[in-house]
């Protein structure tokens, strides 16, 4: 179908050949006219031997080749053959057919998704007419000939292309001669079939072979002293990696795992704090009609050496640069102001298809605007399609260490007031990033797997905005010397966070340490269901346990203060901040429980100082909206629980994305001149879209989707926009709802047609400039017709 195809050849300056004409589609048209054009080998000798018997045929007769591949008309008289003169198979025919010139009318590469090649390379859910197939796998063509081949006088071999300068010493122009036992981990052709002039070939290709997209050519000669002819093959091959294939570096020994993580379109992102955990789904689409050509465009607009796109390593790190565009014009622009006025707001994507089709419609103009989540789901979506297994990872309270000291320090003066010019690590409420799995041959044993790879801007990785691949068992063990930007992961998931005061003389002292402050809680979609999966083991050993601090103190000995923990520091008055529930909702006081716990046998007394802060979620403070003091008095061994309430009104107009707001706890105990700091994040919970599906769900039938929100705030919503998207179900679009008063209700009605059967996700969000992180999804499975 035209609006199925793979246009990355189609323009002039995108891809890797600009300007390729596209392929014809009426391709026997063309054959019918050469073989007009030729006359057989054995009609010429015939007809020299017997003009009077072999008249020439005009120009309104079929001859036998036409007839029976094309129009087949009614068979005409069967010429008389003298049988004196008949040649001798074993000679004279040969002879004939060395006397014509072995051409390739046409080529066929089965690559439509019915065919052999894309079923068993598991490539037929992408849309397009290349051929699109998985390294270290053999693959088939088949070819059409102007006579029969022959093995023992012809010769044939075929060239694949790719990038702007091929070569065959860096394994971009690849040579692939005819063998009779072609080898898996060469770049072989054997012919398995022949059927009069035409020929079924078996390709196989290494599992190291570089990926993307190539031109074809076949060449042909039937001696040593004719030049030989060459037919450019109409369509394009793309080469994928290929986790199914045992020597292929991204190989996943898990069908269930593979299909979740290379095949599955769909996911869930994990955002708020670690004790309100909010999903939202994101529509991956990586088989979506345009991304698979958008991920080779972003490849070319690296300027990533074609050469090096066979090793994941490589890959994956210029990905991780292309998907911002930080500094090099990447795919989406980062903006945290809360101004998105000239852009989207970057909660009000729900998918990567848009993003990455205007990015390449536009010939690489930064789409705006994105924060983490986008990023991560972008990347989730171009390594899938690349055929990297790939995972969007949440990680809460997320340290920033911005000093490579693999700890997160927060610096006060004399008399414990925030230096704030100093105060430069942050900690996220979330952070969300990729996990990519591939084996690590650079790095020593043990350290393949899940790597962790983060597209989101934050520190420069070998001058460029970058992190990764970094090997998840490294950071687990504290071996943050192994690449790559292992010690900025550390940091993110198992930094302690070390409170400094300034002493009379400038220096600073340590005077308090929280050794739980970072890494809760990391989250990523369970594979084949739509629950939660904690893989915080996967990146940390239990905290507290003797491996978990043995894998602190090593990493520590190789960041910027590698004296840190020199002093231990003795504690007996802990503070806790305690949610009831799911926590606080938007449009309501915000109540919290602080517990205040003696684990001495004295008494002991306190003063804490409470403030709280609106926060973005990357851990930067907007400004303080309440302060106050709370006097404290503990028997021995005694708990006490404190209600701590921040009224809707004093924080209705100070919000920001993510609802998101920090209390900071301080305090000194009097007996014994411990000092007391804690500090707590959490977010103001919204609703959810409500999404109904009305009908039956049916390929080809309309069928309709009432989605219902009703506004939480005491206040109206200016400016509401929804953006509704299924894939199979129907293309993103917003529907402008206008202002929505307080504690009303908008029912919205979808009506669309389903084109793809199984099982579909409708996805709506809400976006204005009160209310963010407003979304919903409805599980609807489709019929075929």
């Amino acid at each position: 179908m035209p609006g199925e195809r793979l246009t990355v050849r189609g323009t002039s300056d995108v891809g890797r050949f600009p300007g390729a004409a596209p392929p014809t589609r009426v391709e026997l048209t063309i054959q019918k006219d050469e073989k007009k054009q030729e006359e057989g080998g054995c009609r010429r000798w015939f007809r020299k031997m017997c003009p009077c018997c072999c008249k020439r045929q005009n120009s309104s007769s079929y001859d036998i080749t036409d007839k029976v591949e094309l129009v087949k008309p009614p068979t005409p008289a069967v010429i008389p053959v003298p049988e004196p003169v008949k040649p001798k198979p074993e000679n004279g025919e040969a002879r004939e057919m060395e006397e014509i010139k072995l051409s390739v009318v046409s080529v066929d590469l089965l690559s439509s998704k019915t065919d052999q090649n894309r079923l068993e390379h598991r490539t037929d859910l992408y849309h397009g007419e290349d051929l699109i197939i998985r390294r270290g796998q053999p693959f088939h063509m088949e070819m059409e000939l102007n006579r029969p081949f022959s093995a023992e006088n012809d010769k044939l071999h075929l060239d694949l292309k790719t990038g702007p300068l091929p070569m065959v010493s860096k394994g971009t122009h690849v040579i692939i001669p005819l063998v009779d036992n072609p080898e898996d981990k060469h770049w072989k052709g054997k012919i398995v079939e022949q059927n009069g002039n035409k020929i079924k070939l078996s390709i196989s290709s290494p599992a190291t072979a570089v990926c993307g997209l190539y031109g074809l050519t076949v060449t042909s000669s039937s001696s040593k002293d004719e030049p030989a002819t060459t037919h450019d093959c109409s369509k394009n091959i793309v080469i994928l990696f290929n986790p199914w294939c045992e020597e292929d570096t991204v190989f996943l020994d898990d069908e269930e795992e593979r299909n979740e993580y290379v095949l599955n379109d769909i996911g869930r992102i994990y955002y708020g704090t670690e004790k309100q955990i909010g999903a939202r789904t994101w529509n991956f689409g990586q088989f979506h009609e345009g991304i698979l050509e958008a991920c080779l465009f972003i490849l070319e607009k690296s300027d990533m050496p074609a050469s090096g796109r066979g090793d994941p390593i490589n890959m994956v790190r210029v990905i991780s640069a292309m998907i911002n565009a930080q500094d090099d014009y990447g795919v989406l622009v980062g903006n945290w102001s809360g101004d998105y006025s000239d852009g989207v707001s970057p909660s009000a994507w729900s998918s990567s298809v848009e993003i990455l089709r205007k990015y390449h419609s536009t010939n690489g103009i930064p789409v705006s605007y994105g924060q983490c989540w986008v990023f991560s789901g972008v990347t989730t979506t171009v390594l899938r399609c690349l055929g990297i297994p790939a995972r969007s990872v949440t990680n809460f309270q997320s340290a920033h260490d911005t000093d490579v000291s693999l700890t997160t320090d927060v610096y006060f003066d004399e008399n414990l007031d925030p230096i704030d010019y100093l105060n430069s690590d942050s900690v996220w409420n979330f952070h969300v990033w990729n996990d990519c799995w591939m084996a690590r041959p650079d790095l020593p044993p043990g350290n393949g797997g899940w790597q962790a790879v983060d597209s989101t801007p934050q520190e420069t990785s070998q001058g460029t905005f970058r992190c990764g691949p970094a090997s998840l068992n490294a950071i687990r063990s504290g071996e943050v010397y192994l690449k790559h930007d292992s010690p900025f992961v550390f940091a993110e998931v198992n930094s302690d966070k070390i409170y400094w005061q300034r002493n009379l003389d400038g220096t600073f002292s340590q005077f308090h340490s929280e050794k739980k402050a970072v890494g809760h809680c990391i989250s990523t979609k369970a594979v084949g269901s739509d629950e939660r999966a904690d893989i915080t083991h996967l990146y940390k050993h239990q905290e507290g346990s003797e491996e978990e601090r043995i894998a602190v103190e090593t990493a520590s000995r190789h960041g910027s203060k590698p004296d840190v923990y020199s002093k231990p520091m003795a504690e007996d008055v802990i503070v806790e901040v305690k949610l009831e529930g799911e926590g606080p909702r938007m449009g309501t006081d915000a109540k919290l429980s602080i517990l205040v716990k003696n684990q001495s046998s004295s008494p002991r007394r306190t003063t804490l100082h409470s403030q709280v802060a609106v926060m973005y979620y990357t851990g930067v403070l907007k400004g303080t909206i309440k302060k106050e003091e709370m006097p404290v008095e503990l028997l021995p061994n005694e708990e006490k629980t404190i209600e701590w309430v921040l009224p809707y009104q004093q924080y209705q107009n100070e919000l920001v994305d993510q609802a998101a707001l920090m209390l900071t706890l301080s305090g000194r105990v009097s007996e014994t001149q411990q000092v007391l700091a804690n500090q707590t994040t959490f977010r103001l919970r919204t609703p959810d879209l409500i999404i109904a599906p009305l009908g039956d769900a049916v390929v080809g039938k309309e069928m309709a989707a009432k989605i219902t929100f009703t506004n939480p705030l005491p206040r109206m919503l200016k400016g509401v926009v929804f953006r509704v998207e299924g894939l199979g179900l129907q293309k993103g679009h917003e529907v402008v709802v206008g202002d929505v008063a307080a504690h009303s209700t908008v029912t919205l009605t979808e009506h669309f047609v389903p084109t793809q059967p199984g099982p579909r996700k409708l996805v709506a969000s809400l976006d204005c400039k009160q209310l963010t992180q407003v979304h919903g999804v409805a599980n609807i499975v489709v019929l075929e017709q």
